[in-house]
């Protein structure tokens, strides 16, 4: 893919309220106009990189970047799921992410079971990739440190 890495940062609004209710998964999402800028080539799908909230430490990630077919959305999102324990949302927080390569297309599912299961293995599959030596350099990459007191453009 040719926009791999892809780097990424915006403000965290609300969502449907599925991830953490219905799914027992929470992801984080970003604004309609942090989507649209978005290469409009870049494939919907299951993709893995690196998050950080803020200027907080860096995590494993899977994303979504479509349609969710199994809800049948009407507006593409682009939903992060960090790979790590939250207390609390973080709403109205900075989030930068790096894109770094892609783990499936986006389909739909004959149940909620089925769905979770899939972003169950979505997760481990994110975890082994993360851990090769070419995905952890980019753990530490400087796009991580948000300058202090400057205000983010998103």
């Amino acid at each position: 893919m040719r926009h791999l890495p892809y780097f990424c940062r915006g403000e965290v609004v609300k969502g449907f309220g599925r991830g953490s209710k219905e799914l027992g998964i929470p992801t984080a999402n970003f604004s309609e106009q942090v989507v649209e800028s978005f290469p409009s080539d870049i494939s919907t799908g299951i993709y893995y990189g690196w998050a950080c909230v803020g200027n907080g430490d860096v995590h494993k990630m899977v994303l979504s970047i479509g349609w969710n077919p199994f809800y049948k959305n009407i507006k593409k999102s682009v939903e992060t799921h960090i790979i790590d324990t939250f207390k609390g949302d973080f709403y109205g927080e900075i989030l930068s992410i790096v894109i770094l390569g892609y783990i499936r297309s986006e389909k739909n599912f004959s149940s909620l079971e089925a769905l979770i299961s899939a972003i169950q293995e979505d997760i481990e599959e994110a975890k082994r990739q993360l851990d090769l030596p070419e995905h952890l350099k980019l753990k530490e990459d400087n796009f991580f440190r948000l300058p202090e007191g400057k205000p983010v453009n998103h």
